[in-house]
């Protein structure tokens, strides 16, 4: 069991619009009741396909960057210090609008996977919402 992780110690994933770093996991055994993972957006890029958690809840807190959530078709701005609740089954996604990269660190409860994410493939970020 270990219960400090460094994500420099973790093999990122690079996935659509986004890296990503598992620190918490099921598999590890340290919590019984939720994973973790950080996201690290590049400007003007949209994690993709939009997504949802049918059985997890997930907040997520912007470390630093700025950008928009998009939350069942509403937008809203989010930048450093902001927390955002995506409840069960919302769908969801995130994209840098500023000229850093966006760290941002997600929680699930209860413990969630790659597996437990659903896609939502024709779900599109707004244009009009940079």
């Amino acid at each position: 069991m270990n219960n400090i992780v460094n994500e420099r110690d973790i093999q990122v994933q690079h996935l659509p619009g986004r890296d990503l770093w598992w620190l918490f996991t099921p598999e590890m055994k340290v919590s019984e009741s939720f994973s973790m993972n950080v996201v690290n957006i590049k400007p003007g890029a949209t994690v993709s396909p939009a997504h949802s958690h049918p059985t997890k809840e997930e907040i997520i807190y912007v470390v630093s960057g700025t950008g928009k959530a998009y939350i069942d078709g509403k937008v809203h701005d989010i930048s450093g210090g902001t927390a955002v609740l995506f409840p069960k089954g919302s769908i969801h996604m995130l994209r840098n609008t500023g000229d850093v990269d966006m760290k941002v660190c997600c929680f699930f409860t209860p413990q969630a996977t790659m597996a437990d994410y659903e896609f939502h493939e024709s779900v599109v970020f707004p244009e009009n919402q940079n």
